[in-house]
């Protein structure tokens, strides 16, 4: 059976990688609870995670690997299709080199995280007037992601650490902000 060949952003391999798998991630929270016992909180989904391995042969094996980590240089996400996989808008995360240097072999793995776009960080609400009214306001929340610092998401946002306290008066201790915590930007 041939297969069409896999394809990420304007880079076509010239054949498809011998090895692929796929990790499907969703992220749990255990909450100790008295008496030794705990809770699980399910936090969602998370990314897809595509993995494989493939090898270059012949004489321009190392300008293909080339041409392949010019493409994992680019910035941003871009379109990943495979000839089986779902296709995905997904980052170049990681790209190896896996063997001694050969002229005509080149044996490598890459990994590519999917990116959902389905949350843009507003959050449409409705606010009630006095007068009975209902008008639509725009308000950015940021979900907060392991790794996150209050600090990183003012400079993300533009905004100063003053404003987020002020409209986030729940956040006591700025140094201490929890994964899946919401914090109001705007």
């Amino acid at each position: 059976m041939d297969l069409s060949p896999m394809r990420y952003k304007d880079y076509v391999w010239p054949h498809n990688p011998k090895v692929y798998t796929i990790d499907y991630e969703r992220q749990m929270a255990v909450d100790k609870v008295p008496f030794g016992l705990y809770h699980l909180q399910d936090l969602g989904r998370t990314r897809r995670v595509m993995r494989g391995e493939g090898e270059f042969v012949g004489k321009d094996a190392y300008a293909q690997f080339g041409a392949l980590a010019n493409v994992f240089y680019k910035e941003g996400a871009g379109p990943l299709i495979h000839p089986l996989w779902q296709a995905a808008n997904a980052y170049f995360v990681e790209l190896t080199l896996k063997q001694e240097p050969r002229p005509d072999y080149v044996s490598y793995s890459f990994t590519f995280w999917e990116e959902l776009d389905v949350y843009d960080g507003k959050l449409k609400l409705e606010e009630k007037r006095e007068s009975g009214q209902t008008e639509s306001v725009d308000r950015v929340i940021h979900k907060v992601v392991k790794g996150d610092t209050l600090w990183a998401i003012a400079k993300r946002y533009g905004v100063t650490m003053e404003q987020l306290l002020k409209r986030n008066p729940d956040i006591k201790n700025p140094n201490l902000i929890r994964v899946g915590q919401e914090v109001v930007v705007k």
